[in-house]
């Protein structure tokens, strides 16, 4: 079974603006939940480091209020205004619990349909901290209502 939180909201934005709030101003945008901590002293601010010319090295961090850097994950594919993907751990995760966001942004019209799939949850136990204790189905609704959350301020921060 692959757990998955699946969620798409529309932007008044060329796919490439949408791309480059969601990567560049995502510290200006992004909304902590206490129920989705990174570590144990989030919420700090989230910041994209964009891969180098290589295509090598880019990575979501979240700067802590102490000035400490936790690294959320790596980015797997940088494709601007097209595909984002990289992974996402928490601070509690054990090694081999990774999860992983892709998002899609998709031309329609004079809008973008910009879509995040979170995928990997299978791969962090039920009893997890990070999944509070709730059945799977409970967790990657309320999951999903908080990616729903983020895209929205991320749509009127894009507008």
């Amino acid at each position: 079974m692959n757990s998955k939180v699946l969620v798409s909201i529309r932007v008044a934005a060329a796919p490439e603006h949408a791309f480059a709030v969601f990567t560049g101003e995502i510290g200006l945008w992004w909304r902590a939940n206490p129920l989705f901590n990174f570590t144990p002293r989030s919420p700090g601010v989230l910041s994209f480091e964009p891969p180098g010319p290589d295509g090598r090295g880019g990575r979501l961090v979240e700067v802590l209020p102490d000035g400490k850097v936790f690294e959320i994950g790596e980015v797997r594919i940088w494709a601007p205004g097209e595909r984002l993907v990289f992974g996402w751990r928490q601070a509690t995760f054990a090694p081999g619990q990774e999860t992983e966001v892709e998002v899609r942004f998709e031309a329609v019209g004079a809008e973008t349909r910009v879509t995040v799939e979170h995928s990997g949850w299978d791969s962090v136990p039920a009893e997890h901290v990070a999944r509070h204790g709730f059945p799977d189905l409970v967790f990657l609704q309320r999951h999903g209502e908080w990616w729903r959350a983020l895209l929205v301020s991320m749509r009127a921060r894009a507008s």
